[in-house]
């Protein structure tokens, strides 16, 4: 599997709580470092991607989750694909996501959907791990709480499993891999994983799932207050799907030989 170059150290900052003191003005994270002194902010939103060739071949994303599948799509939307797949999956038989990892689940989807359609199949598995619960919820993180639990639930679960730990042992990642699959066999698998910790309250009202909760040093946000162009340029799918983008590319262009 191709994995992610290992993450430098460095001393990590606090969040935005507990609050700043009264009368005192936050700059907004854009306007809070001098040029080359601290992170390097996110830039600006790039305009949206062009439209797929109209000879753009089909790419069928294995996901029924309406979230995950706009992010994919939008990540993917420049590449020679055409995204199908969130519109027909409910037809389709889905496979039991019972492996111990991401990427054991990653595989079997891929391979499952790949045995159903023509297309080429791309299937991730993703979720988040929290150091002092021990990498939980991680595969579980789509169930956890049970099926009728809502994000918000999850969420709520996650700051209760949470509550009394200090900032500095709050630290989680999401982990993505991806899957490639074509007629039952999987092709190649890509890795991303974006580091970040557990914040005390949810905040920011874009994403989905434990979005809010996620707290990403670098732009000093959870991911559920950054746009969704600005999350998608360091998420741990838009990484894996890096990754997967040069290898999908050629394999485009063997096929159209």
């Amino acid at each position: 599997m191709r994995r992610p170059p290992r993450r430098e150290g460095g001393a990590p900052r606090r969040p935005r709580v507990p609050p700043p003191e009264a009368g005192v003005e936050r700059p907004h994270y854009r306007q809070r470092f001098a040029p080359g002194i601290g992170p390097e902010p996110i830039p600006p939103a790039a305009p949206p991607p062009p439209e797929p060739p109209a000879d753009a071949m089909p790419l069928f994303v294995a996901t029924k989750n309406p979230g995950k599948a706009r992010e994919l799509a939008a990540m993917l939307a420049d590449a020679p694909f055409h995204v199908v797949g969130p519109e027909l999956i409910g037809d389709l038989e889905a496979p039991a996501e019972d492996g111990a990892t991401f990427e054991a689940n990653a595989r079997k989807k891929a391979i499952h959907y790949s045995r159903l359609v023509e297309h080429l199949v791309v299937a991730d598995d993703s979720g988040l791990e929290v150091d002092a619960l021990r990498g939980e919820p991680g595969v579980r993180s789509a169930r956890l709480g049970g099926h009728a639990a809502s994000d918000a639930d999850r969420v709520r679960l996650i700051l209760s499993k949470l509550e009394g730990v200090p900032w500095e042992e709050r630290g989680a990642r999401f982990r993505c891999v991806l899957a490639v699959a074509r007629r039952g066999a999987v092709l190649e698998t890509f890795e991303g994983v974006v580091e970040g910790r557990i914040a005390f309250e949810p905040a920011g009202a874009e994403g989905f799932g434990y979005d809010p909760i996620f707290f990403y040093e670098p732009a000093e946000m959870t991911f559920a207050e950054m746009t969704a162009v600005e999350k998608n340029r360091v998420s741990h799918r838009a990484q894996a799907l890096e990754r997967a983008a040069g290898w999908l590319a050629d394999w485009a262009r063997a096929k159209r030989r």
